[in-house]
């Protein structure tokens, strides 16, 4: 089995990514000063995350089996082309779900504490203990809005819904009566969502149909008071109409882990927002997430050398 990881990696992460190699089974890693197309010849799996997998790189791998996402968002990756080859497409939600859900909590009560700003304050010798209390808020007796409810979605229901929140939800596929009750959670259209929500929070794949579903007339919906969370794709939100419902005090924050450009400019104007938090698609970035999804990664490539059809293929 030939491997290919498309991605440059730290020599820290490689060293996690071979050991979870299989007997029988070569891996290369691309360097950051080698071009995809230079080193897939004789390729018959890539391991993918944000680098682009267009038509032309498919073809270059004419013995490509599986192209195997090592994250569950793969609108890096030309499905159609795959499909013409004859080439699957697997994911790995394995690892995933629960690192961003836990981010997606990380950056509501960073928010909502107003973190960035007592440690920035601290650091300058500025002791906010009084002056951040009256813009500072409890999680607990908020309305979550969750635009999702799969996988990830699920796990930010269960853990807001333990910190007390009111749960709503928007999805095309009803959550099961069972988990609905267990979290006490109410599905609404997208509309009434948003101008419930207290925090609305984005959990969908980046499709044709949910690019920039979160646009200026959305966010005019919402309350002023609220957050928007986006640890999901930066295409799923209008920038610039984001930008000016955070500037002209349209809602009052934003998490962002995702932008519509990775990695940004220098120009990025969001992380000098003083109520924005943003961090740098690491949500699902935890060393014990990675080892997840690489032991997960890895035994779908022995299924399809075994002559299985992989798990979540797409």
């Amino acid at each position: 089995m030939h491997v290919v990881y498309l991605e440059p990696l730290p020599p820290i992460v490689e060293e996690i990514v071979r050991g979870c190699v299989p007997a029988g089974c070569s891996l290369r890693v691309r360097r950051a000063d080698e071009s995809p197309l230079a080193i897939v010849g004789d390729a018959e799996y890539f391991i993918v995350a944000g680098t682009k997998v267009t038509a032309e790189l498919i073809a270059a791998a004419p013995r490509l089996k599986l192209i195997q996402h090592q994250g569950v968002g793969y609108d890096n990756i030309d499905v159609a082309a795959a499909k013409r080859a004859g080439v699957a497409v697997a994911l790995a939600p394995e690892g995933s779900i629960v690192p961003v859900a836990e981010h997606t909590i990380l950056l509501i009560l960073s928010l909502y504490r107003h973190l960035a700003e007592a440690q920035h304050a601290l650091r300058e010798g500025r002791w906010l203990r009084w002056e951040l209390r009256p813009i500072s808020y409890d999680l607990q007796g908020k309305v979550l809005g969750i635009i999702g409810m799969g996988r990830i979605g699920r796990e930010v229901a269960q853990r807001a819904h333990a910190f007390g929140c009111h749960i709503l939800y928007t999805d095309i596929v009803p959550a099961p009566p069972a988990l609905e009750a267990r979290f006490e959670a109410r599905r609404v259209p997208l509309e009434t969502l948003l101008r419930e929500a207290d925090i609305v929070t984005l959990h969908v794949p980046l499709q044709d149909d949910t690019r920039h579903m979160i646009g200026a007339r959305e966010l005019g919906l919402m309350k002023p008071t609220a957050l928007l969370i986006n640890a999901a794709r930066g295409g799923i939100v209008d920038e610039a109409a984001l930008y000016k419902a955070l500037t002209s005090g349209q809602i009052a924050g934003a998490g962002l882990d995702v932008f519509a450009q990775e990695p940004p400019g220098k120009d990025l104007p969001f992380p000098h927002l003083t109520n924005v938090v943003a961090t740098p698609h690491i949500a699902a970035g935890t060393r014990d997430a990675f080892l997840t999804k690489m032991q997960a990664v890895f035994a779908n490539i022995q299924r399809v050398e075994a002559g299985e059809p992989p798990l979540n293929q797409v």
